[in-house]
């Protein structure tokens, strides 16, 4: 009898395991570079091929980093909220663009609109994975000292924008 409680007690925790594993959100993996400085890079624009961007540029602002691509479709369910966010001034957002041919690049912003302060080109995609980027798109919060404050994995939603983007960069901006 006792031969049997063994491997049952161990198919019971193993079970309980899946069970939490499965009530997961996978969007809320939290990432290992929040509280951390932001990677550094330095890339040409997309639309600027003269001019190029580090994060460097941005220090003693709080702003957003979006990665975004031509062929991401959920970079076009986020893109209105976007360019309405920079319409408004509140946050300058500059755009990573992510393992996309220029002109592509450049033409869907046409066509959708540009939102962003400037856009980064990541042709080859390294600056993406010194990020973590594991999907497009993904947002993140930069202080004015260059530290990630926080990442949106996934599309920014309205929710995540009047809950948890927007209220973090108000408090930053003090």
């Amino acid at each position: 009898m006792n031969r049997f409680l063994l491997p049952l007690a161990a198919f019971l925790v193993l079970v309980g395991f899946l069970a939490v594993g499965l009530n997961l959100n996978p969007r809320e993996v939290p990432s290992p570079l929040v509280g951390k400085p932001a990677p550094a890079f330095e890339l040409p624009q997309l639309a600027a091929t003269d001019k190029r961007f580090a994060p460097k540029d941005m220090q003693g602002k709080v702003w957003l980093l979006n990665v975004w691509a031509s062929w991401c479709v959920s970079c076009r369910q986020e893109h209105p909220l976007l360019v309405e966010l920079g319409k408004t001034g509140i946050v300058p957002i500059v755009g990573l663009n992510y393992k996309d041919q220029r002109a592509d690049g450049l033409g869907w912003l046409r066509r959708h609109g540009d939102p962003y302060l400037l856009s980064a080109f990541d042709l080859d995609g390294r600056v993406g994975i010194d990020y973590g980027v594991y999907g497009v798109p993904e947002t993140y919060v930069i202080d004015k000292a260059g530290t990630i404050r926080y990442k949106q994995i996934g599309p920014v939603t309205p929710e995540a924008l009047e809950q948890k983007i927007l209220p973090l960069v108000k408090e930053l901006q003090r």
